[in-house]
């Protein structure tokens, strides 16, 4: 064996070994396995969802103003017409992560027909917070497909010395490609310009022109055309959700006792709200035995 025949096999075995090391190419996402999706920015690829985490639209109570403003922004945006961003700002617990979810299947189901006819479909994808700044990747995949989007991330603020809002900015509205007109994005926030009033108020007290570096913080919000306020419920509202849940899971309990032992629920949590009205289901019908 001579020395030539000896560096060819070398650099083979070392082309072999930079294959293995070498990341594989993301798949190509099959968007017809599923209604829902993960966005997954390690690996550059989503995850489909068979079994998604979410109660009908009917029984979310007390959102008889904010619910049909989303309705409507997403059938329209189902049907390839304009519609805007949008943000579910407010009190904690009272069911904007639930409504973005169940207005999805609400719209994807009354407008089965007409979707199949168009040959397109309703998805929701979901990005996590800590994966915001992997969103133009995101939209980069989804940008070309047949189906309709919607881009969903829950809980979406920012903190002191997180400038991930920046390209968040250029994304929405701005960037020389822009939002995918198959894309819009729904994020739920209890902050209602994503920010805390003390990182803004810091920025006003420590630049040069204060207003620019407001301006500069709160623009961001202003990405989103649709503004939807949650606010804390009454307990009219609170007996009103937990009185719904129950006739939908037919659990067998006097009216009367259901108000007390919800009342009593909520008064040893020290709130009123949708997800404690669902917490004391959960424990409700743990204890009668019933499965929901």
């Amino acid at each position: 064996m001579n020395d030539e025949t000896m560096l060819l096999q070398r650099l083979e075995r070392l082309v072999s070994a930079l294959e293995r090391l070498a990341p594989h190419a993301p798949a190509e996402p099959d968007f017809e396995t599923a209604q829902a999706f993960v966005w997954h920015a390690d690996r550059k690829g989503f995850a489909g969802v068979q079994d998604v985490n979410r109660v009908p639209l009917r029984l979310l109570k007390g959102l008889g103003h904010i619910a049909p403003k989303l309705t409507e922004n997403t059938e329209r945006f189902a049907r390839g017409l304009p519609a805007n961003n949008a943000l579910l700002w407010g009190a904690r617990g009272m069911g904007k992560s639930s409504l973005v979810k169940a207005v999805h299947a609400d719209v994807r189901h009354r407008l089965a027909k007409e979707l199949l006819e168009a040959g397109t479909d309703l998805l929701v994808v979901e990005i996590h917070r800590e994966d915001i700044s992997t969103l133009p990747s995101c939209l980069s995949a989804l940008r070309g497909c047949k189906q309709h989007f919607i881009v969903f991330c829950d809980d979406l603020s920012f903190d002191k010395d997180d400038t991930s809002y920046k390209s968040l900015k250029a994304v929405l509205e701005g960037g020389i490609e822009g939002r995918p007109k198959n894309v819009i994005f729904y994020a739920t926030s209890n902050r209602r310009h994503l920010m805390p009033r003390d990182m803004v108020e810091n920025e006003r007290s420590t630049a040069i022109n204060p207003s620019e570096a407001v301006e500069e913080k709160v623009s961001l919000s202003d990405r989103f055309g649709l503004w939807l306020g949650f606010h804390n419920c009454s307990q009219d509202e609170f007996l009103d959700m937990v009185r719904g849940y129950s006739a939908h899971f037919k659990l067998q309990i006097n009216a009367v006792e259901l108000d007390r032992q919800a009342l009593e629920w909520c008064a040893t949590r020290g709130a009123r709200s949708g997800r404690v009205a669902w917490q004391f289901i959960q424990d409700l019908a743990g204890r009668l035995g019933c499965k929901l």
